[in-house]
């Protein structure tokens, strides 16, 4: 099968599109935005089903979800039929999703995180993520008794869908994602508040990649970073441009 690689396609309205045909959407998400409305924060009026349903002029189903403070790759159907093929696409695992997060500390070259995760109502579910480290800087920012602070560019794939999963499983192998709330260092994330008043989350989704279920082509999405990204890492110093390339 062909491999179709589509990076930034075109900034269309208020969301960018990553790629569009008759049968699916994808965007990439900011941060900040829900995917769509949430009793948990029933005072935001934009959701990201709504904007791109206005900017495309028509009806789009989220094939998966990102929280609320990740950024990154999203895929919507076109069609009811179309989401039921993409659900099962999803359910049997046929997709590799990848996700560049920085973490505090030094982690190691690679791991798979076996940890169950309980989800709300009390069940405790299977979860897996496997990661690897791309790069560690020590940077001249001082915390507590040291005098520079360690972090880590990691990849990570999970391979399983819990909520909130990468952010817990970072958080229990003590290498929380900087800017995570709650799952994350409280510590760390006052620190970069207070000196350089930044709170992003660095999780983003930077790679999705599936079979189309009707074309049945190989689809595989890239998105960028976004301007909060840009900042932590103009302190952090880490060849992100190199991890675009490989």
């Amino acid at each position: 099968m062909a491999l179709v690689v589509i990076k930034l396609k075109y900034l269309c309205g208020m969301l960018e599109i990553l790629y569009q045909d008759e049968y699916i959407v994808a965007i990439n998400k900011p941060r900040d935005l829900l995917v769509h409305k949430s009793f948990i924060a029933s005072d935001i009026q934009e959701y990201a089903i709504q904007i791109l349903r206005d900017q495309i002029g028509q009806y789009v189903y989220p094939v998966h979800r990102l929280d609320r403070k990740t950024s990154g790759v999203l895929l919507f159907a076109l069609s009811k039929e179309v989401l039921k093929q993409l659900n099962e696409i999803f359910a049997t695992r046929q997709v590799e999703k990848k996700y560049m997060a920085i973490v505090r500390g030094y982690t190691t070259e690679e791991e798979t995180i076996d940890y169950a995760l309980t989800n709300d109502s009390g069940q405790l579910q299977e979860a897996k993520t496997y990661y690897k480290t791309l790069q560690r800087v020590e940077a001249a920012i001082p915390f507590g008794k040291h005098a520079t602070s360690r972090y880590s560019l990691v990849e990570a794939y999970p391979e399983t869908g819990r909520q909130h999963q990468l952010r817990k499983h970072f958080k229990h192998i003590f290498h929380p994602i900087l800017g995570s709330r709650p799952h994350g260092c409280n510590k760390q994330n006052k620190l970069w508040l207070d000196q350089f008043g930044l709170t992003a989350m660095l999780l983003h989704a930077v790679e999705l990649t599936f079979e189309h279920p009707v074309t049945k082509e190989q689809i595989h999405l890239t998105a960028t970073i976004d301007e909060q990204y840009e900042k932590y890492n103009a302190l952090l110093g880490f060849d992100l441009q190199a991890y675009y390339k490989k």
